[in-house]
């Protein structure tokens, strides 16, 4: 029985453990708290930013919490049709991935 519980505690923890460096999708009203908070950039202007890495149309965009920090992920479809992923951190705006889709 000791055992059964001691396994149980430890799984338990594992799992704790591991939520901690998941990927969380940040709602679009945590986001605007964030924003007023002064804690991330607005989004319109860590669009921008994007934008002038790799210039086209945004065709999909999510604020994530990552390793205790908060980025912003834009899909990006260049005027050649190529897609593109931009990951900034949405706090200074440092481009963290400039990637062309496959």
């Amino acid at each position: 029985m000791k055992k059964l519980i001691a396994l149980s505690c430890a799984a338990l923890l594992s799992m704790g453990s591991a939520a901690v460096f998941a990927d969380d999708d940040v709602s679009s009203a945590e986001a605007a708290r964030l924003v007023e908070e002064g804690k991330i950039q607005s989004l319109q202007s860590l669009e921008e930013k994007a934008l002038s890495v790799k210039s086209g149309q945004i065709t999909d965009r999510d604020l994530e919490h990552e390793y205790g920090r908060y980025i912003y992920k834009l899909d990006i479809r260049a005027a050649d049709g190529t897609d593109w992923d931009i990951a900034l951190d949405a706090a200074t705006g440092e481009v963290l991935k400039t990637e062309q889709d496959d």
